[in-house]
């Protein structure tokens, strides 16, 4: 994939590799899905979306982009197992984090969470991860493989704790695995006052954040391989996003499964300001 830069016309000057502070890290990947593919052609609806974004924020009353956003070369993994991907995550993103920068990876199917995670554990200790799905992605096995989207949070089990958020659709076999203290179901949250600061109470200090778009109700969010009704809005999320970046050290974050739709750019447009907002909320707080 031949990516624009995430706010490609924001000047060189702030988007060059040595001096950025950001890199986003394009994952084409769409190997798994089981629904509508797509997912592969997501992280190019993003970038290509983030051009159409002003880089003032209105309510922070900052500029994000200053800090320096560098986008970096696509991980090119079409065609492969998941496992093999997930380790091509790994090190691209591990290689970043080396250099220093806060990395947002961009999907893609998510299956390319794991690696982005794994790579995270290595370097941060105590990290758990707060994981806003429509699903709860707690298969061990999905279609023949352990690396199916499906499965992203039995494997992250085996790397360390998280937080799922928005969940709104599970199998009878995911409800006999699911730690009940750190699911917070869609179903609940219109009714539970103080849903927020519980979910601050069960994150460690250290957390990364994997954003699966479907989180969202489709009438936020409609171009996605897996939408389900029943979703959280455009406020809270970015409230749960803003309260997690005040209270907690975020240390990486995905944007995973945006499956684009050519007559239908909302959803691009929504997953490119998540992006640039929920950077807005993390740099305010450094």
């Amino acid at each position: 994939m031949v990516a624009k830069g995430f706010l490609e016309d924001m000047g060189g000057r702030f988007s060059a590799r040595e001096s950025s502070e950001i890199a986003i890290l394009p994952v084409p990947y769409d190997e798994t899905s089981t629904w509508i593919k797509g997912a592969d052609k997501g992280p190019l609806a993003v970038l290509e979306a983030s051009s159409e974004l002003e880089l003032y924020d209105m309510e922070t009353c900052a500029e994000p982009y200053r800090h320096g956003i560098f986008t970096a070369p696509s991980v090119e993994a079409g065609g492969l197992a998941p496992e093999v991907m997930v380790g091509k995550v790994k090190d691209a993103v591990t290689g970043l984090i080396d250099e220093k920068k806060f990395v947002v990876t961009l999907g893609g199917e998510h299956s390319v969470s794991i690696g982005a995670i794994k790579a995270h554990s290595e370097k941060f200790e105590h990290m758990c991860v707060l994981h806003l799905d429509a699903h709860a992605d707690l298969r061990d096995e999905y279609k023949g493989s352990r690396y199916n989207h499906a499965c992203v949070m039995a494997r992250v089990r085996e790397i360390c704790p998280f937080v799922q958020v928005g969940i709104r659709s599970m199998s009878a076999e995911e409800s006999e695995v699911v730690v009940r203290e750190d699911m917070f179901p869609a179903h609940e949250l219109r009714s539970r006052n103080n849903w927020i600061s519980d979910v601050m109470d069960r994150l460690e200090l250290n957390v990364y954040v994997s954003i699966d778009l479907d989180v969202f109700d489709p009438a936020f969010l409609p171009s996605t391989g897996t939408p389900q009704p029943g979703g959280m809005d455009w406020y809270q999320v970015v409230s749960l996003l803003r309260a997690v970046s005040v209270n907690k050290n975020i240390v990486g974050f995905d944007v995973v499964e945006l499956c684009p739709n050519p007559a239908e750019k909302s959803s691009d447009i929504l997953a490119a300001k998540l992006i640039y907002k929920f950077l807005g909320y993390i740099f305010r707080n450094r």
